[in-house]
C-alpha cells in the first residue's frame, strides 16, 4: 500500500473516529442522532463533530447559526447537556488563551465598557418592544404568583421596592437603568426620584421620552464616574458587564454614593464556581466582554464595605422568563425578518433557548443581594 493510500485511509478515520466520539458524549446526556424526540440532535454537515471538538460551544454555537445542526427544542437539548456536565468534557487548546486573556486583561475598562451597549443594547428600541414586557424590563421576572411575563415583571420591580422600603422624596441611584423600568415603576408607585446611568444611548432616548413628566434622570454615563450620595441604590442586571478586575471599584463605588443608613440591592446572574471561564460564544455574539461572578467572588469584593443583610436566589424563574421572551420574539420574527436575516434568527434563538436551558439545569443561577454598609438595626426583615 502506497504512502498515499495511508495517509487517505487515516483521514477518513479521523471524522469517523471524531463522529463516534460525539455520538458517545450525547448518549450521556440520552440524545440521540437523528432521533425522533424533541431534544435529540440532527446534523446537517459532516464538519460538526471537528467543529465542536476544535472550537467547544464556540464552535457548537456558531455551528448552529449556519445550519449544520438542530434540535427541535433547543432548550430542553441544553437542559440535558448542562445537568450532564458534557461542557466540561471539551476543553479545546485553541479557547484556552481567550480565558487567559480574560483573566490576565481588564476587559472592562471604561473605554470597552462601552461596547456591550453598542452592539447588544442599542439593537434597536422597535425589536426589544416587540420581545420585552410592556415596561421593557430586560432582566429576569419574578414569577412566584404570576402566570405571564407581565405580571412576572412587575411584581419583580415591586419586589425590589419593598426590599429597599422605599419612601416618598428619597432618591435612588439605579446603576445600569436600561429603558428606565424599575425607576418608572419606583416613581410612579413608592414616589422617589432616580437617577439612572447606562452606556446605551438607545435605551436613553427611550426612557427620557416614556417617563417624561417623572422625576428620573437618565445619564448616559459609566458608574464609576457617579461621585455623590443617594438614600439607596439599586443595579439590576448590568453586574454582567463589570467584569473581576472591577468588582471592588464597583463596590467602592456604590459604598462611597450610599448614605450610610441606606440599602443597596443587587440583581445579578451568577455562576456556581470561582473557575468557571466566560462563555466564548455568548461574548462574541451576544454580550461583549461579559463575565458572570460566583458567591465567593462578591464576597471577596465586598469585604469590610457591606454587610450581607439577605441573599434570594430565584434563578428557576429566569428559565420561564427566557421562554416567554423567545414565544414574543418567533411571534414578532416576521416583521424583522428581512432586516436581520436567518443567521440573526439562529443566533437569537440559540442565545435565548441555551440560556433557558442553563437556568433550567440549575448551571448558572439569579440572586438578588441586599447589602447595607453598616448593619440594619435590629436585623433586617425579609421580603418575599
Amino acid at each position: 500500500m502506497s504512502d498515499h493510500t495511508n495517509s487517505f485511509t487515516e483521514q477518513n478515520k479521523k471524522p469517523k473516529q471524531s463522529n463516534q466520539l460525539i455520538r458517545d458524549m450525547l448518549a450521556k446526556a440520552d440524545i440521540q442522532i437523528a432521533g425522533e424526540r424533541s431534544w435529540d440532535i440532527q446534523i446537517n454537515s459532516n464538519d460538526l463533530a471537528e467543529r465542536l471538538l476544535s472550537r467547544g460551544n464556540l464552535g457548537l454555537g456558531e455551528a448552529y447559526m449556519d445550519g449544520d445542526w438542530d434540535a427541535r427544542h433547543l432548550d430542553q437539548f441544553f437542559d440535558r447537556v448542562l445537568q450532564t456536565g458534557l461542557g466540561q468534557e471539551i476543553k479545546p487548546l485553541r479557547l484556552i488563551f481567550q480565558v487567559a486573556k480574560a483573566k490576565v486583561f481588564n476587559l472592562q475598562n471604561i473605554k470597552r465598557a462601552w461596547h456591550v451597549g453598542e452592539k447588544h443594547y442599542d439593537l434597536g428600541n422597535e425589536f426589544y418592544q416587540r420581545m420585552l414586557d410592556s415596561r421593557m424590563t430586560y432582566t429576569c421576572g419574578y414569577w412566584q404568583d404570576a402566570d405571564n411575563l407581565e405580571d412576572a415583571q412587575i411584581a419583580k420591580l415591586d419586589l425590589i421596592c419593598r426590599k429597599l422600603n422605599l419612601q416618598p422624596g428619597q432618591r435612588i441611584l439605579d446603576i445600569g437603568c436600561g429603558w428606565g423600568s424599575f425607576m418608572g415603576y419606583a416613581a410612579e408607585h413608592y414616589g422617589v426620584e432616580c437617577v439612572g446611568v447606562t452606556i446605551s444611548k438607545e435605551q436613553t432616548a427611550f426612557g427620557e421620552e416614556k417617563y417624561r413628566g417623572l422625576p428620573i434622570e437618565f445619564r448616559l454615563q459609566d458608574y464609576r464616574d457617579v461621585d455623590e450620595q443617594f438614600d439607596h441604590i439599586v443595579s439590576v442586571g448590568m453586574f454582567e458587564h463589570v467584569g473581576h478586575k472591577n468588582y471592588r471599584t464597583y463596590f467602592e463605588v456604590a459604598n462611597r454614593c450610599l448614605k450610610d443608613n441606606g440599602l443597596f440591592l443587587l440583581h445579578t446572574i451568577g455562576k456556581n464556581q470561582r473557575k468557571g471561564g466566560v462563555d466564548p460564544w455568548i461574548d462574541k455574539y451576544i454580550f461583549p466582554n461579559g463575565e458572570l461572578p460566583s458567591i465567593g467572588e462578591i464576597g471577596d469584593s465586598i469585604d469590610s464595605l457591606f454587610v450581607v443583610e439577605d441573599l434570594h436566589n430565584f434563578g428557576a424563574d429566569y428559565d420561564k422568563t427566557l421562554m416567554a421572551w423567545h414565544a414574543k420574539f418567533e411571534a414578532a420574527w416576521p416583521d424583522f425578518e428581512q432586516e436581520l436575516g436567518e443567521r440573526f434568527y439562529r443566533m437569537w434563538r440559540y442565545y435565548l433557548l441555551s440560556c433557558a436551558g442553563a437556568f433550567r439545569a440549575r448551571d448558572i443561577q439569579l440572586w438578588q443581594w441586599v447589602l447595607s454598609k453598616n448593619g440594619v438595626a435590629d436585623g433586617y426583615q425579609r421580603v418575599s
